[in-house]
């Protein structure tokens, strides 16, 4: 009995299952490649082979492995490979020279002259387009139906591998980024503040929450001396975007003001020299906003400078007046700045309220899209006025959290609030 036309040899089926049985181990994708292409050419006794990797975004083939050549990329919308990517279906040419399709272009460049050669599809799980394979000047000189039938299958199986591979090196690169994201986040959380110090006569609160795993705010909260009395300095940063970079720039900025606030800088100088370097470090489009702010708690006066930050709110206890104060400056790495504005100061009386919040608070917003505000958050702190710091920040964050009604947070939520007591001790 002769075999029918087509069937696949038990040698080269013999061949293909040892292969389909390595491919179901795991290993590294270029490994996946040559082991497909080294198959393909002995069974079919192809010269060469090459796998050309389909990548969506850009509706182009890629070769990973070729032999002979490591180096290609070419457009679905022309060419044979491309023709067999467009239709899903096996491509065989015996004469490349008389196909229209044929591209020589690459045996110009490489010096290589293919004769015949087949493109076979590789489509995976879900109909998922995975990529070519072709295999080029077989011993005979031309691929028979059998030669197809053996690169199908042979295709199929690698398509599957590919397949998870890809998934295989995704999972570890998200692995690796949720740990490092989970380092970011425990060294975030580090620098802040265990013990807020509490100037004797005040009360301060502060709290900050990230939209993700790590934010683009943060907040210090500054002793600058051993006794009750001396000044506190405060820092409120608020970086451009989210992740990893946002929280490097904050946590520099931090770092930047303890150091200088250690060597004796004064506000305005510390400012100018953390603007002037975050213009070096930071790219063109990203900036941080930030308060700098000192409290006197003995003369009652804080000074500050509001570099892009704002809105500010200081609440005037005597008369419930709400004060909104606007930024004082440019954000911080946006422009060179040759004059520092002057510092500006806010004088606190018993029971006022200073209240520094980034505009993840001011913005959040509920399933509709109408936004918390400012009016929200002044009439938040008249409800509360009788309150401490703490209870009312607290008060701040659970209304902000029922405004949202579940929405997810867009933006990371930080505060601070200064309360002078109504009556000094």
């Amino acid at each position: 009995m002769t075999p029918r036309e087509g069937a696949i040899p038990v040698d080269s089926l013999m061949r293909l299952l040892a292969v389909s049985r390595k491919l179901s181990a795991p290993m590294e994708l270029e490994s996946v490649l040559s082991l497909v292409i080294d198959a393909g050419r002995e069974v079919l006794g192809a010269e060469r082979g090459t796998i050309l990797l389909y990548d969506a975004s850009r509706r182009e083939l890629y070769a990973k492995v070729a032999t002979g050549h490591e180096h290609i990329r070419v457009t679905i919308d022309s060419g044979i490979a491309g023709a067999c990517a467009r239709t899903r279906k096996t491509v065989n040419v015996e004469d490349v020279d008389s196909d229209p399709r044929f591209n020589p272009q690459i045996d110009r460049t490489t010096g290589f002259r293919t004769r015949c050669l087949v493109s076979v599809p590789l489509v995976g799980l879900d109909e998922e387009l995975v990529g070519v394979m072709q295999l080029l000047n077989p011993a005979r000189g031309y691929f028979d139906q059998g030669d197809e039938n053996i690169a199908e299958v042979l295709a199929s199986h690698a398509a599957v591998a590919i397949q998870r591979e890809r998934l295989l090196a995704e999972r570890i690169v998200r692995l690796k980024m949720e740990r490092d994201l989970e380092a970011a986040r425990v060294i975030q959380e580090g620098v802040l503040p265990r013990l807020l110090p509490i100037p004797a006569g005040y009360d301060v609160a502060a709290f900050s929450r990230p939209a993700e795993q790590t934010g683009g705010d943060l907040y210090d909260v500054i002793r600058l001396g051993p006794s009750p009395s001396s000044p506190i300095a405060f820092l409120l940063a608020d970086a451009s975007g989210h992740g990893i970079g946002p929280a490097l720039s904050v946590v520099q900025v931090r770092a930047m003001l303890r150091m200088g606030l250690r060597l004796g800088a004064s506000l305005e100088d510390l400012v100018r020299q953390i603007d002037a370097q975050l213009l070096q470090d930071l790219g063109d489009d990203q900036f941080v906003t930030a308060f700098f702010g000192c409290l006197d708690p003995v003369g009652h006066e804080l000074v500050y400078h509001a570099a892009g930050q704002g809105p500010l709110l200081h609440f005037h206890a005597a008369d419930g007046r709400a004060e909104w104060r606007g930024a004082s400056a440019l954000p911080l790495g946006v422009a060179e700045v040759e004059v520092m504005a002057p510092s500006l100061t806010m004088h606190l009386e018993p029971g006022d309220f200073i209240v520094l919040l980034t505009d993840g608070i001011y913005e959040c917003a509920d399933p509709s899209g109408a936004v918390y505000g400012e009016e929200r958050v002044v009439d938040l702190i008249v409800r509360h006025r009788t309150l401490d710091a703490r209870s009312v920040l607290g008060a701040l964050l659970r209304a902000v959290d029922s405004f949202a009604a579940g929405a997810p947070q867009a933006d990371d939520l930080t505060a601070i609030i200064i309360q002078r007591r109504a009556a000094d001790h």
